[in-house]
């Protein structure tokens, strides 16, 4: 059995701001409360929301631990009282609210699911945050259906990644948007039918040419501001469009709201972190069923761009704001052995 110490090491943010405000410190190892579970980490998956707690603008849920990190993978080391779905030792991964950070982490029973078999934990990690978000948002929200057609902005990111290759698996045509060479061909290796350099081309234009001018059926946004007329614009009759960042802004200028009426446009969007632990874990049992089946045969899997130990979180986030990346960042702990 592993020893539990009293002390971890966490990261923390030292007042607002950019990635020198992102500190290593010494901390007392949290204890599971009921229907939680202790985990001893092996690492953590970085994701841009948590640049955005970094720069005061998005604090964690009431009764949250200020420590960034919202996806998590290692070994159950404790359990809350009434825990009857995990044991001591089982290697898992986790969505949790914050926390993530850290050596240890306390996660709801719920929202744990065991590693898959081809997963390295480290692999693991980069699994929750954008899994849970893409499922509810494309397959849910979205009303994704085999022989549609579908497209994701940031193709080449970890929501975009994790997208691709859903929408792919599931009978979809998928488009994506990416902002160079290089990151379209990482969007092709993946399963992009096309993939569109946003930066040399207009992608409403390119879609247009790719659907005979129909439009896509459901396009999955974290752009926002002025792609948002361009998103209505490139919908096709009954389409859907799912909002889940605003990385240039909430306002759309000038916008035409003529299409939305007579294409019957459904426009949609969400939050992952704010919702309810009931609402969190039908989306874990969706993906128990729907999804880790092919995380088990190895039909998907998470790509990891790049590890950093705890000491080098200022790194890993750097590299998020860059957008340099092909995938996903993790942060490890050393306890992945």
């Amino acid at each position: 059995m592993t020893q539990i110490p009293a002390r971890m090491r966490e990261v923390y943010f030292d007042g607002a701001g950019g990635p020198d405000v992102v500190k290593l410190r010494d901390a007392a190892v949290p204890s599971p409360g009921p229907g939680k579970a202790l985990i001893e980490a092996a690492a953590a998956g970085v994701n841009r929301p948590d640049c955005v707690q970094r720069a005061g603008l998005y604090p964690p849920p009431p009764g949250e631990s200020e420590v960034p990190g919202l996806e998590i993978a290692g070994r159950v080391v404790a359990l809350g009282e009434g825990v009857t779905t995990l044991k001591i030792g089982d290697e898992i991964c986790a969505l949790v609210g914050s926390g993530g950070y850290g050596e240890y982490c306390v996660a709801d029973s719920a929202l744990c699911l065991a590693r898959p078999g081809p997963l390295s934990l480290i692999e693991a990690a980069a699994v929750p945050e954008t899994f849970f978000t893409v499922y509810d948002n494309v397959f849910t929200r979205g009303q994704l259906k085999a022989g549609e057609t579908f497209l994701v902005h940031g193709g080449s990111s970890g929501i975009g990644s994790t997208a691709i290759q859903l929408a792919k698996h599931f009978g979809a045509k998928v488009v994506a948007t990416a902002g160079s060479p290089e990151k379209c061909r990482f969007c092709e290796s993946l399963g992009a039918d096309l993939a569109i350099d946003y930066r040399a081309q207009d992608f409403v234009e390119e879609v247009k040419k790719y659907t005979a001018r129909r439009g896509v059926d459901v396009i999955l946004d974290m752009v926002g501001g002025p792609y948002i007329g361009k998103n209505i614009a490139i919908l096709g009759m009954d389409g859907r469009l799912v909002q889940i960042g605003l990385q240039l802004g909430p306002f759309a200028e000038k916008l035409n709201w003529t299409p939305v009426m007579t294409r019957r446009l459904n426009l949609t969007g969400s939050t992952l972190r704010p919702r309810t632990l009931a609402q969190k874990a039908a989306i874990a049992a969706h993906l128990r069923a729907q999804v880790w089946p092919l995380l088990e045969a190895g039909k998907i899997r998470p790509v990891v761009h790049a590890t950093f130990p705890l000491e080098d979180a200022a790194r890993a986030h750097a590299l998020m704001e860059s957008s340099a990346h092909l995938g996903k960042i993790v942060l490890t702990t050393g306890k992945a052995a």
